[in-house]
């Protein structure tokens, strides 16, 4: 039987992967702490995910509480399995920028030292596996603000003459920049997986992602843009923006667009660890005005909020991920949420109940 192991197996992509390839008739080997409820408290815990996933599938789905920076039990479980697993999606993090500086150990030891732990275990037990790895455009630091930039009513927009007018590609140094302590973090997982990849050759790869994300998503303040942004709509909590005068601007994707991307990829792997940005690019992004706009509009509740004159460290002003360099390696890859609305939209329709309940 073929194995698919999931790192975050509870969160939001990790969750998504889940129930796509055990669909497929996989096995699905789930690793999951649920670190996530540390770092952001009750909020941010995915055990409800969890429950749901076991109780939906059942023998499809095996869950592990390893934490990823036990090298020692990582190689137990893949010990065990060895050459069965076939593919590796790696999206278990400390997701949030914020959050790194309250404990820059844990931070890197998850995001770091966790990614290496399982590129290890993977080349001592299964080599020939597909290592997929979320990264993040974070890894990039706080570059794309010298990009140069107008002020539009609601955000702000590129010059449409740059090279980067259809966003920002792989081209864009990662050096010299500040990218605060997670995206520091982040970056040498980035560099590891790549480096497994062109020092072993093997199937590795790196998706530096935009905002991704669905209604699965256990989104609060210091993570989960537009989930938590669509969680303060319908609950009436009080939202604060950060800086750029809320006119900055994120590409969204939905976690199933990623999973899609992600499968694209196994199923016709490159050698050699390559590297792709993934987000919402041109056809689904939203400056922090619009999409509080978009919130009114869909919930038909005024949304209160503050604002800070304090951007975070190393916050992007404008980002817009260029798909073209994956879309020309896997022209069969469609966006199929191509629009901020249309994920909005479905984070309510299947949130608006259980959040309100909560209220």
């Amino acid at each position: 039987m073929s194995i698919v192991l999931i790192t975050g197996s509870a969160g939001l992509i990790g969750s998504e992967a889940t129930e796509f390839y055990a669909s497929l008739g996989y096995k699905v080997i789930g690793i999951d702490n649920n670190m996530r409820e540390l770092f952001f408290g009750p909020e941010g815990s995915t055990i409800w995910n969890r429950n749901r996933m076991e109780g939906a599938l059942g023998k499809k789905y095996e869950h592990h509480t390893i934490d990823i920076r036990n090298a020692e039990q990582l190689n137990e479980l893949f010990r065990q399995y060895g050459n069965e697993i076939s593919l590796i999606i790696h999206t278990a993090a400390q997701p949030s920028h914020d959050w790194a500086v309250k404990d820059p150990f844990v931070d890197f030891g998850v995001n770091a030292n966790g990614t290496l732990n399982l590129l290890e275990a993977m080349r001592h037990h299964c080599p020939e596996a597909v290592f997929i790895f979320t990264s993040t455009n974070k890894v990039y630091g706080d570059r794309p603000n010298t990009l140069p930039l107008v002020e539009m009513e609601t955000r702000w927009e590129i010059d449409p003459q740059h090279s980067f007018a259809n966003g920002i590609s792989e081209e864009m140094s990662v050096d010299q920049s500040m990218h605060s302590l997670f995206g520091a973090s982040k970056l040498a997982a980035d560099v590891l997986v790549q480096e497994y990849g062109r020092y072993f050759n093997f199937k590795t790869v790196c998706f530096r992602g935009g905002v991704l994300s669905g209604s699965r998503q256990s989104g609060v303040q210091l993570h989960g843009f537009i989930n938590y942004l669509m969680r303060c709509a319908i609950t009436g909590t009080p939202y604060t923006i950060f800086g750029y005068g809320g006119k900055q601007v994120r590409d969204v994707i939905h976690a199933s667009d990623v999973i899609a991307a992600f499968h694209a990829f196994y199923t016709n792997p490159r050698r050699g660890g390559e590297v792709y940005n993934l987000g919402g690019g041109r056809d689904s992004n939203v400056s922090m005005l619009e999409a509080i706009q978009l919130s009114q509009e869909i919930t038909g509740r005024e949304f209160v909020y503050t604002y800070s004159d304090v951007a975070r460290a190393g916050d992007h002003q404008w980002y817009v991920s260029d798909l073209a360099k994956f879309k020309a390696h896997f022209p069969e890859w469609k966006q199929a949420y191509n629009h901020i609305e249309l994920i909005m939209k479905g984070i309510y329709e299947e949130n608006k109940d259980r959040w309100s309940v909560a209220i």
